[in-house]
């Protein structure tokens, strides 16, 4: 395993949420990452489809670790919108994130979330944000 993978794997379990998801950082390279969250009962809403919060918060973390793989690990999500497109009903959700442009102190980001069921990928959301590089200043303010 390369160590930029590791270093975002040991981010990941540093998260509590991430943890109890149980979301697992399956790829990262230099303006790419990808996240998957088993899909459990805990994890749906009445309907038996994926809770959206859950959909939203794969896609806006793999956003941000996407955003981080070209700003470094002081970072944080500015703000991203998320189309949900059809209900996820499988296994997995996996989400992948592509950094579109990026700058000194920001990156935009795109990400794709699939839902795995009957072995396929479905498109079921996308999402786009613009992750930001935490500065000393910022830090100090917030």
């Amino acid at each position: 395993m390369d160590d930029s993978l590791q270093l975002g794997k040991q981010a990941l379990a540093s998260q509590p949420f991430s943890v109890l998801v149980g979301a697992e950082l399956t790829g990262y390279s230099p303006g790419w990452a990808e996240l998957t969250v088993p899909i459990t009962h805990q994890l749906k809403q009445q309907h038996g489809f994926v809770h959206g919060g859950v959909i939203s918060y794969v896609a806006g973390n793999a956003l941000t670790f996407a955003g981080g793989s070209v700003l470094g690990p002081a970072v944080v999500t500015s703000e991203y919108k998320i189309n949900y497109l059809r209900p996820a009903i499988g296994t997995v959700l996996i989400a992948r994130a592509t950094v579109i442009y990026s700058s000194k102190t920001q990156a935009v980001c795109r990400c794709d979330v699939f839902v795995i069921g009957e072995g396929e990928e479905n498109l079921c959301a996308v999402s786009q944000g613009t992750i930001a590089r935490i500065t000393q200043s910022s830090e100090a303010q917030a």
